[in-house]
């Protein structure tokens, strides 16, 4: 049986969503923060010891890229959706798939966090190290709300994995770092579409029951 284990309000809620999304059985073991970090039993599970972590016939697997693309090869057939989340290099989206995929975790994760712990670390507004990272996560959703005003889902037409790598940054993870979607219509058109979608309700529901996703 394929366990999911999620840490609370973290991006492992990206692979509860997938799995709902492509409707498979797996097990889910919930776990709570102690009181900010991941506790102890949860830190045990993978060297790395933050989250996702999934286990599967005794793998241990970690890192949010490389349980997607596992679950979607492995259990992802053609009648449960998994053709659809992950394009092939056939596909005439194939490198706009790629290229959003990886901008969750590569680039657009990263600005956020810089302007976290900037924050954090109290920094004057007019640090260097604030402005370059304010910047960065402001062209990081430029270029996001560029992309959507052209396309319903980041790859283009279809809704894929891509989407289900990016929703965390621009929801769960304003509850660390809030910033202010206002200026960004595409960006919360394309939210209030990912909310319709009932997986993802589900997988909210079932990961995080006290929590309300940040849709607008």
């Amino acid at each position: 049986m394929l366990t999911v284990h999620h840490l609370g309000r973290s991006q492992s809620e990206r692979i509860v969503w997938l799995c709902e999304e492509l409707g498979i059985p797996y097990e889910l073991k919930r776990y709570d923060r102690a009181p900010v970090m991941a506790p102890p039993e949860y830190k045990a599970l993978h060297p790395i010891g933050s989250a996702p972590v999934i286990t599967d016939d005794g793998m241990v697997l970690a890192e949010s890229g490389a349980v997607m693309d596992y679950i979607i090869a492995k259990y992802g057939t053609k009648e449960n959706g998994g053709a659809r989340l992950a394009l092939t290099k056939d596909h005439p989206s194939f490198a706009q798939y790629l290229y959003w995929f990886h901008f969750a975790n590569g680039t657009l994760q990263p600005a956020l966090m810089r302007v976290l712990i900037s924050g954090r670390l109290n920094r004057p507004a007019d640090h260097p190290a604030v402005l370059t990272g304010q910047q960065r996560m402001e062209l990081c959703l430029a270029l996001l709300e560029t992309r959507l005003g052209e396309v319903p889902w980041l790859a283009g037409q279809d809704f894929t994995a891509a989407d289900i790598m990016n929703v965390f940054c621009l929801t769960t993870m304003r509850r660390y770092l809030p910033y202010d979607l206002s200026p960004y219509p595409h960006i919360r058109a394309y939210l209030a579409r990912i909310g319709a979608r009932p997986a993802y309700r589900r997988a909210m529901a079932k990961g995080d029951p006290d929590m309300e996703p940040l849709l607008d």
